[in-house]
């Protein structure tokens, strides 16, 4: 699975395992306990009101299936979205089996996450079809059309 065409990762079985009060925040936009939420901009970074927008830097985590795609530690993809994950919850996502495999320099901002017991789940923050082509491919693409044909 890669990204999703709204910038947002469902979190699909992982809510299961969450606690319901984050499950239903999920759900009901007026909630205080968002898993996902709309990320305020500065001024200096403001080049399209609540949205992120151009390419920015990602570090990947050592050991995950991300940097063995990309064969590097790190990479800069570009963005185009208008909300994040809510990093408060980082703790209790991970302990229900997602991977933080990629996150902003700063720390604050995820940016790829896997699931620890699936073949080959990838889920991203940026759009990978932004960077590839069809003699070129993304890294994401390549990876999982190898590991979808067994090789």
């Amino acid at each position: 699975h890669v990204g999703e065409p709204s910038g947002l990762l469902r979190l699909g079985p992982r809510r299961q395992r969450m606690s319901r009060k984050a499950y239903i925040a999920q759900k009901h936009a007026a909630s205080q306990r968002r898993v996902s939420v709309l990320e305020k901009r500065s001024s200096e970074d403001d080049l399209g009101g609540t949205m992120r927008l151009g390419a920015y830097d990602c570090e990947l985590k050592k050991g995950s299936l991300a940097r063995k795609v990309y064969g590097k530690d790190m990479i800069s993809e570009r963005h185009r979205h208008r909300y994040e994950v809510n990093v408060s919850y980082r703790e209790e996502l991970e302990k229900a089996g997602m991977i933080f495999s990629g996150m902003s320099p700063s720390g604050q901002l995820p940016e790829i996450v896997e699931l620890k017991d699936h073949p080959w789940f990838i889920g991203v923050q940026f759009h990978p079809e932004f960077k590839s082509r069809p003699f070129a491919p993304h890294p994401l693409f390549k990876g999982f059309i190898k590991a979808a044909s067994g090789k």
